[in-house]
């Protein structure tokens, strides 16, 4: 799915039915440059998938827009 973030459109996958999205350290340094200057401490530092322990690096807050042709769609943080 393509969504808007920053007034610029970038590749997403959304799971609706999760509180966050967690990303690639590559995805952030490809789709947003400035990615470390927007890098909050997040409380959980471990996260589990499903062949192994992720660690978080931090929160990095967006709104997301996917665009409709009846009326976009905000996902606000």
């Amino acid at each position: 799915m393509t969504v808007c973030i920053d007034n610029s459109q970038h590749p997403f996958i959304i799971d609706s039915g999760a509180h966050c999205s967690i990303v690639a350290r590559n995805y952030l340094e490809n789709h947003f440059p400035n990615w470390e200057n927007q890098l909050f401490p997040t409380k959980a530092k471990n996260f589990q998938s499903a062949s192994r322990k992720m660690t978080s690096i931090g929160t990095i807050i967006k709104e997301i827009i996917i665009p409709h042709r009846k009326g976009n769609i905000r996902l606000n943080p």
